[in-house]
């Protein structure tokens, strides 16, 4: 039997489709390192898809903070790490750090992610998977939880997307590593690019199911940032339904 590893790393060089024109990694695909080695620990950790479907459950990301202090370069070989928190409430929470070539952390970030029904598709009491699982108490890699976000004041409409076959998951929905890219391409290019540290909060709220249309709102952030809000076509027709709330920040890291 296997040595259980309580925080899981992953060695992965930068590769040419991790980078912008500033040779340094994107958020999309932090997010995307964070995701795949979240799917490996769980399924280490005897929590992963097939274990969880046969009992009924799945594990739907909530709620992630994404906090970036520098960004590796193309080439560049980093250590991805990922490890359970417990819980709090309906939340089973989880850390990640990606540590670059020298060491150094890089970005660090933390999730919230819930346990749901999968028959009932709803949100069940975390601690029926969490019990036995690393509480890794004292490892932390932002001191707080991640963040819960309200509508902005003054949204406008910026453009919307349409979830499509490169959209959907193995769920039948919208990846959530899908908004994050929505986020960037709605987000100033220059800015993007040019940013060598920023955070990102985001709130999953509703799934959006292919073919679903969602509408992409933005506005400014009293700091240097933005504010950006996804809403899709409710069962009203005069009611629009928020899918995802984030807040996009150059400033107060």
């Amino acid at each position: 039997m296997s040595e259980i590893k309580n925080i899981w790393t992953e060695t992965i060089p930068v590769r040419f489709g991790n980078i912008d024109r500033s040779d340094r990694l994107t958020l999309w695909s932090i997010f995307d390192f964070f995701q795949e080695a979240a799917i490996s620990h769980a399924q280490h950790l005897g929590v992963g898809r097939e274990a969880m479907l046969k009992n009924g459950h799945a594990w739907i990301l909530s709620r992630i903070s994404i906090l970036v202090e520098r960004r590796p370069l193309y080439g560049e070989v980093v250590e991805v790490s990922t490890w359970p928190r417990k819980w709090e409430k309906l939340f089973a929470l989880r850390d990640y750090s990606i540590k670059d070539s020298s060491g150094n952390t890089a970005v660090r970030g933390r999730g919230g992610w819930l346990v749901v029904d999968t028959e009932k598709m709803r949100p069940l009491r975390p601690q029926i998977v969490m019990e036995n699982m690393p509480g890794n108490e004292g490892i932390d890699a932002i001191p707080e939880n991640p963040a819960s976000i309200n509508s902005a004041d003054g949204l406008k409409k910026i453009g919307e997307r349409t979830a499509k076959y490169s959209d959907i998951d193995f769920f039948g929905h919208t990846n959530n590593a899908r908004y994050i890219q929505w986020i960037q391409d709605a987000a100033d290019i220059g800015m993007l690019t040019e940013a060598s540290q920023y955070r990102l909060d985001i709130n999953y709220l509703s799934e959006v199911k292919p073919e679903e249309t969602v509408e992409l709102w933005s506005a400014p952030l009293e700091s240097s940032g933005y504010a950006y809000e996804g809403r899709r076509q409710g069962i009203d027709s005069n009611e629009m339904q928020p899918v995802f709330r984030a807040e996009l920040n150059f400033q107060n890291l």
